[in-house]
């Protein structure tokens, strides 16, 4: 990776790959996702089999995945406007988790997301890209600052569009979302080793 710091080029990264020169864009996250939907009221049931429902709390905490130790299915009419779809983010939107996030992976299947989650749909950039950005000390300090405004934990659609993030070309947000994927899985892996020798 080529190193900035010395260059003092404004809008890109002090790490990048060498064969990107050109300048990152500040947007906002309404810019490039459409929908920021509400989830379904409904409670949970047991696992239909078939029909996932995925709450605040069926985010993993450190890999921001979607749990599988404890599947429901949600216990109401089941409308395709709830299904979790590819390049999809829920973002919780109150309590002491606002601020988590999760991107929906084909593997988990038919996924419908509750009430208290916001759904956003990444279009014209790569989703993990962006949902990258949502895990970094600049996102917890936005979180940390819009949820003092209103004088409990809890952040709206509205809110959550203006969050800023920054883009590129496709190509390069593909390499990097490659890469992180990539490291994403190791310490995933070696966090489930540290829990076998730790049950």
């Amino acid at each position: 990776m080529a190193n900035n710091n010395e260059n003092k080029v404004l809008n890109v990264p002090p790490l990048r790959f060498p064969e990107f020169t050109e300048k990152w864009e500040k947007v906002t996250l309404g810019d490039i996702a459409k929908g920021f939907d509400y989830g379904m009221n409904a409670a949970a049931k047991s696992f239909d089999g078939h029909n996932k429902y995925i709450r605040i709390t069926d985010i993993d905490e450190a890999s921001s995945q979607y749990r599988y130790d404890d599947i429901v299915s949600p216990d109401g009419e089941l409308e395709d406007s709830y299904l979790v779809k590819e390049n999809d983010i829920l973002l919780a939107r109150t309590g002491a988790s606002t601020g988590k996030s999760y991107l929906y992976r084909n593997g988990d299947g038919k996924l419908y997301f509750a009430g208290f989650l916001i759904r956003a749909n990444i279009y014209k950039h790569n989703s993990y890209f962006v949902f990258s950005q949502l895990h970094t000390h600049r996102y917890k300090k936005w979180i940390s600052v819009m949820s003092a405004r209103s004088g409990q934990p809890g952040i709206n659609s509205q809110e959550y569009a203006s969050f800023p993030v920054y883009t590129t070309s496709l190509q390069e947000e593909d390499k990097i979302a490659t890469f992180f994927k990539l490291l994403d899985e190791r310490i995933a892996t070696q966090t489930k080793s540290l829990r076998n020798m730790n049950p």
